[in-house]
């Protein structure tokens, strides 16, 4: 399995003239504002300040993309991809002028980064499946993007109960014969798992 070794913030954009150029295969992290896409994003990298988490669920209004070496030590190979975190979606306080600037980059983004080999969509396990999870899930599935769902969290209910939790979400959001992938950034639980669909994708 590979491992990240090395990880740099490289900038944040809005509109594609802006985006960084890049020959590296490109992951994008996406879901509600405050399900854990920052906390994700350090865990993976092992560097706890890499994506900032704002205080203020919604404040960020940018993609924001990172730079990752990774390693394979039994392959002996390495090289780098990019990861791209996109702003929160689905808080309250945004206004519906702004969703639609959000929609509106989002939408540019998946039509131009032809680098893109997947999207982590992430929701919160604690909560049924949200209507914008549903939406972003099956404008991916349109689009024939790959993209996998990873439930965050996975800590705050019993242990127990967190398969059969998933397996709901599962149904809920129509994944059909895709799974969930539960983690916990607290506990660093299903984080080889996040990192193994990743290596699955990256050629």
């Amino acid at each position: 399995m590979i491992r990240i070794v090395e990880s740099f913030y490289v900038k944040s954009a809005v509109e594609p003239n802006d985006y960084p150029a890049s020959a590296y295969a490109e992951f994008a992290f996406a879901g509600r504002s405050n399900v854990g896409k920052s906390s994700l994003i350090n865990i993976l990298t092992n560097k706890h300040l890499l994506a900032k988490i704002s205080r203020h669920p919604g404040k960020t209004r940018t993609l924001n993309f990172f730079l990752i070496r990774w390693k394979d030590d039994e392959k002996e190979q390495q090289g780098f991809m990019q990861f791209t975190d996109f702003p929160g979606y689905g808080f309250a306080e945004i206004g519906l002028a702004e969703q639609e600037k959000w929609r509106i980059m989002i939408d540019k983004y998946l039509n131009m980064r032809q680098q893109l080999k997947g999207i982590l969509v992430l929701v919160d396990i604690r909560h049924p499946a949200d209507p914008k999870d549903k939406t972003m899930i099956e404008m991916l599935r349109l689009r024939n993007i790959e993209h996998c769902v990873i439930a965050t969290k996975a800590d705050k209910i019993p242990k127990t109960k967190v398969q059969a939790t998933a397996l709901k979400l599962a149904k809920q959001l129509n994944l059909g014969d895709k799974s969930i992938i539960p983690t916990s950034s607290e506990k660093n639980t299903g984080i080889d798992n996040v990192i193994a669909w990743i290596e699955s994708h990256l050629k």
